[in-house]
């Protein structure tokens, strides 16, 4: 099976996960306590009021047909009109999807700088001092949430540091979205480096016990150029993996990021909308993460095959 074939495969594979989610949310928020006319009216809430509020936005209806009109709505592209805000769905999430974007990207390429050079140099040193420090170290990324991890970063690095970077934001151009959204990308890569530093670790041992890394050793090549040529090249290949499945756990794991860091992104506007009640905010918001963990998998699955010459699209 070719390349191209291969994704529209998975494209296709992609709707009825997408209609399951719709479908699953859909019902979800319909058992949240509370009532988006009252949250709209707030004080000014009286039983005629709202009821007509209600008739407006449609929640009159029962929820099979208010589920028929969001599907007829998403089969041309609109997700609704936002309930808080009054504008459609769509025009919010491309406005705060690129800092989402950016703090996932930002994020994994942070990781990976951490992860190989420590992870090379644990195989190398294998059950030596470095090793033990350098699979011990990062734990901490693992057993602290991740939360907790942006906050002390914020009151190391965003306060007690002198403000050496912003406690907050997206920052404007590149250079100031590289500078606001570190700290959120650290915090990131910390939760990642642990998984990725063990992976990779693992993988480098195994190499480095091949027959062809013995046989370009006897060839006198450098050590140097043995590792970085023939067994990093190799023992990656499964830490490729690792990341694109930590990713898409991460994608759902922005929110909480989002929040702490106050970044304007897709998962601070899912949570903010969450506790307004905006229901077609958080269907829609839900349905991009969806497709966004889809096509992190598919980039992985297409990354693996594309760096191992065993793996078919099959």
């Amino acid at each position: 099976m070719s390349l191209s074939a291969y994704v529209a495969r998975r494209l296709l594979q992609m709707i009825p996960i997408a209609l399951g989610v719709t479908i699953l949310v859909f019902l979800l928020m319909r058992l949240l306590p509370g009532d988006p006319a009252i949250t709209i009216l707030q004080n000014k809430a009286t039983p005629a009021r709202i009821a007509l509020v209600r008739h407006d936005l449609g929640l009159d209806k029962s929820v099979f047909q208010q589920y028929v009109i969001f599907m007829r709505r998403l089969a041309h592209g609109n997700l609704g009109d936002s309930i808080v805000y009054d504008v459609p769905v769509r025009q919010l999430v491309v406005e705060r999807l690129p800092p989402t974007l950016w703090l996932l990207f930002y994020g994994a390429t942070l990781a990976m700088l951490i992860s190989v050079p420590l992870a090379i140099i644990a195989a190398v040193k294998r059950d030596r001092t470095a090793d033990h420090l350098i699979r011990i170290v990062p734990m901490p990324g693992l057993g602290f949430p991740a939360f907790w991890l942006g906050i002390m970063l914020l009151l190391i690095f965003g306060l007690h540091l002198g403000r050496l970077f912003p406690v907050g934001g997206y920052g404007t151009g590149p250079i100031g979205h590289l500078h606001s959204m570190f700290l959120p990308a650290l915090t990131v890569a910390l939760t990642l480096s642990p998984i990725l530093i063990r992976s990779l670790r693992a993988s480098m041992l195994e190499v480095l016990e091949s027959d062809y890394i013995t046989t370009a050793r006897s060839k006198g090549l450098p050590e140097r150029r043995v590792l970085q040529k023939h067994a990093l090249r190799n023992a990656i290949i499964a830490t490729v993996t690792v990341l694109g499945v930590n990713m898409a756990y991460l994608v759902g794991g922005t929110l909480v990021i989002e929040q702490v860091f106050a970044v304007p992104g897709v998962g601070q506007l899912m949570i903010s909308s969450i506790f307004a009640h905006d229901f077609p905010i958080v269907q829609g918001v839900t349905l991009v993460f969806a497709v966004m963990v889809v096509l992190v998998y598919l980039v992985t699955d297409v990354t693996h095959a594309l760096l191992d010459p065993r793996v078919r699209f099959d």
